[in-house]
């Protein structure tokens, strides 16, 4: 079985770092190697990963300025880039701060990679069951995000993926031109070249500790970026189609209620349809807030993606806003 080189990118991940790190050496398929590359932090995530390196000899922490916004329009990529090319391993896996990973998480998410059946192997993420927020439940799906361990996905996030080394050289890395989505472009130029192994088994368990406004700024985000790349022009259409019947609908509301109470039973849909089994037990104000979130998602990504695409500049992220500050 070939080795296996996990690799992860940070920028001011103070509050993170130290139980991303005690996660991933703690697999049972313990990797040859963690490559880490700090982007220049300022809050002190620096000095806990060389602190760290002298725990675990596996870690190889890198400090790259180059890998934050203000040197690189994508530097989350080119962090991963960096890492990846500093790895010695024929395999990469992908992990990301702000997650913790389960023991047998590296095992499974590279089991068909190093059995030689699969060139690359998606993973995907759930919510922190002991610390997530209403609001972590509310926009869990729009974002790719699983409630159960367990529950089966086919979405992509460099939070969970594995891949040869050689397969990322092919498709010439990560894209460095994009803040946000480098990983759905890296996502859909693999799936062009090969089949990927979807694992059930390998989430990335992550706590964004949401509020309404964090999850809907996410949102947005990854909205830009979809405009930025040209990325999900049918997820755009489909949005899109929702602004306009919810309009159409309300409109029609003076002669008719009917239009109006097909759209909300759609709504519904929407908002349950990923999930519903498990928000079975959630409460009424889980409910509600889901219900609410669905109903804004389609105007945010609307206008975001259009707003991308007009004006090619992607959102800066929490991090680097905290970095341009210090």
């Amino acid at each position: 079985m070939p080795p296996v080189s996990v690799i992860a990118t940070v920028l001011n991940e103070v509050g993170d770092i130290d139980r991303l790190v005690a996660s991933l050496a703690a697999q049972s398929q313990a990797p040859a190697e963690v490559v880490i590359v700090d982007g220049g932090s300022s809050d002190g995530t620096w000095e806990h990963l060389q602190a760290a390196k002298r725990k675990y000899p596996a870690l190889i922490p890198i400090r790259d300025e180059t890998c934050r916004l203000a040197h690189c329009p994508g530097p989350i990529a080119r962090g991963r880039n960096v890492a990846i090319a500093a790895a010695s391993s024929p395999v990469i896996a992908c992990a990301d701060a702000g997650c913790f990973y389960p023991p047998e998480w590296l095992e499974n998410l590279t089991a068909a990679i190093r059995a030689g059946r699969a060139e690359y192997a998606v993973g995907g993420s759930c919510l922190d069951p002991q610390n997530r927020t209403v609001w972590d439940l509310a926009s869990a799906p729009f974002l790719g995000i699983k409630l159960d361990v367990n529950a089966p996905t086919k979405s992509c996030t460099a939070r969970s993926m594995a891949f040869r080394k050689d397969l990322w050289q092919r498709l010439g890395g990560f894209p460095e031109e994009l803040l946000f989505g480098e990983d759905t472009v890296f996502d859909q130029r693999a799936r062009a070249v090969t089949a990927p192994a979807f694992v059930h088994a390998a989430k990335a368990v992550y706590s964004p500790q949401n509020t309404f406004k964090s999850a809907l700024a996410q949102l947005a985000s990854y909205a830009v970026s979809d405009g930025v790349s040209g990325a999900r022009p049918a997820r755009l259409m489909r949005n899109l189609l929702r602004c306009v019947l919810e309009v159409a609908a309300v409109l029609l509301a003076f002669r008719t209620v009917v239009p109006l109470l097909c759209v909300l039973v759609l709504e519904v849909y929407f908002a349950y349809r990923l999930d519903w089994r498990d928000l079975r037990g959630s409460g009424a104000r889980v409910l509600a807030a889901r219900l609410l979130f669905s109903l804004v998602v389609p105007w945010v990504v609307t206008w975001n993606h259009i707003r991308g695409s007009i004006t090619r500049k992607n959102l800066p992220n929490r991090q680097n806003l905290s970095a341009a500050q210090r």
